[in-house]
């Protein structure tokens, strides 16, 4: 393979290179092949003496990450090959063990026929298209690759007593009061590590009780590709909690780094008040501690924050701008409203398991109901969640809508997008770094009087729209 490589100049533009991360098209996008000169372009780019490779459940997973792991090995590096992980399990290698980066193989919530890969470097720095992503896919596109004198070995490694053993670290095992979980993996990679941490609980005598549906991995995903941010996807973990009297709902994407709350009344909890409700759980442990977050909702975040004695940070949407911002702060936690949450102690990845421990600790802790929790958050401080718009010109609209209101004198911050201070009210319209879309957040503050939200809502969206 490697003749041919060498030999063969064709400069084919990959179109499966993101902002974050790599995305394609299974055949056309992303293939092998593909698979193989990113593994390679990587390795001749880090030169890294070992790094871990994992994948999620998805039937093309698998070949894909022997490609990746063949490329890798042909430019010198060894591999711990992690088997059927989550993106997180693979984060967790690359800080955890003494290697120099990881790679998973994941589509996450994207359609059947899609596959990607996430990258980082060691201590699972990320690396998106700011920080080497575009040098790897210039590699990858001319194939100039150096032949080494020494190829890489590969050796299978079980990344998941380790990994369950620190996630035990988040939580006092003895303050855990009696509760009841639904636990739904969307049969993503979410349940080896659902059963694993069972068994500790068990081993503990933690008294959790775990309903756990959709739990088997399963990569014709056989109830739909899990993506609980679709309110589509939401009613099996809802009508799960309300059959079974359950304490709170959690679910899960296909690489299960995001996870979705639900209430003890099956309700979806938007991910915003997950972020005041992750801020409270460690300022309740540690006052004083500083809390990324990012400008799209606000309000709440910054009224726990001063409420429990921390210090709110703000910083650009985006995992890796989120994690540099914590790194450069040294915050202990960052939350983004699209249900990202970062953590200091997990090597500033974001996790979607150290977000539901730590929210068992709140409802320990405060003796409260999760709805009880989140209800006095969304009183005060009533959202729109997000509202995504296809226009022609994302910049042309932006400015149209801070035309309009600019006569009203609103506070301006431009960190992400545009965000309008109204008092009463704010908004925060930012372009998609992903798609060409619009994506739209409104608050307000109940103490201020404001319009009921659906007004702000009609009045945007028939600016934005006219």
């Amino acid at each position: 393979m490697s003749l041919t490589l060498k030999n063969d100049r064709r400069m084919n533009k990959l179109t499966c290179f993101k902002a974050y991360d790599i995305r394609g098209k299974l055949g056309t996008e992303l293939n092998e092949d593909i698979a193989y000169k990113i593994g390679r372009a990587y390795g001749q780019i880090y030169q890294p003496k070992k790094i871990v490779v994992g994948c999620d459940v998805r039937l093309t997973s698998e070949a894909l990450k022997q490609a990746t792991i063949r490329g890798l090995n042909d430019a010198g590096v060894n591999v711990l090959d992690l088997g059927m992980t989550g993106t997180e399990e693979v984060y967790f290698g690359a800080f955890h063990l003494d290697v120099q980066g990881g790679i998973e193989i994941t589509a996450s919530h994207n359609p059947m026929d899609y596959n990607g890969l996430k990258l980082v470097r060691e201590n699972a720095r990320p690396i998106g298209a700011d920080s080497g992503l575009k040098e790897i896919q210039t590699l990858a596109e001319s194939e100039q690759f150096i032949e080494v004198n020494q190829k890489g070995s590969t050796e299978k490694y079980n990344i998941l007593p380790e990994f369950i053993q620190h996630l035990m670290g988040y939580i006092n095992p003895s303050s855990i009061r009696p509760l009841k979980l639904v636990m739904n993996a969307g049969n993503g990679a979410a349940g080896h590590v659902v059963d694993a941490i069972e068994a500790q609980f068990k081993q503990l005598n933690i008294p959790v009780e775990f309903i756990k549906i959709h739990n088997d991995a399963d990569g014709t995903f056989p109830n739909g590709i899990p993506n609980p941010i679709l309110i589509e996807n939401r009613a099996s973990t809802s009508n799960a909690v309300l059959e079974h009297q359950a304490d709170m709902g959690i679910a899960w994407d296909g690489d299960f780094d995001r996870c979705f709350l639900f209430d003890e009344k099956g309700q979806f909890i938007e991910g915003y008040y997950i972020v005041g409700l992750l801020a409270q759980a460690f300022l309740l442990k540690q006052a004083g501690e500083k809390i990324v977050h990012d400008p799209r909702l606000v309000w709440n975040t910054l009224d726990i924050i001063e409420k429990y004695q921390g210090i709110a940070v703000q910083s650009q949407s985006g995992h890796s701008f989120i994690k540099d911002k914590m790194r450069e702060q040294n915050a202990v936690y960052g939350g983004e409203m699209s249900a990202h949450h970062y953590f200091r102690d997990f090597a500033y990845c974001d996790s979607g398991m150290i977000p539901w421990l730590l929210a068992i600790a709140v409802l320990s802790e405060t003796k409260q109901s999760l709805s009880s929790l989140v209800e006095g958050m969304i009183a005060k401080f009533p959202c729109s969640g997000e509202i995504n718009f296809k226009v022609e010109d994302t910049q042309k609209t932006i400015q149209k809508i801070f035309d309009n209101y600019v006569d009203q004198q609103p506070t301006i911050d431009r960190t992400d997008g545009v965000s309008l201070d109204f008092g009463a009210w704010r908004l925060n319209i930012r372009a998609s770094n992903t798609e060409p879309l619009l994506r739209l957040n409104i608050e307000s503050r109940t103490d201020k009087n404001p319009k009921p939200m659906q007004d702000y809502v009609n009045e945007l969206t028939q600016l934005i729209q006219g």
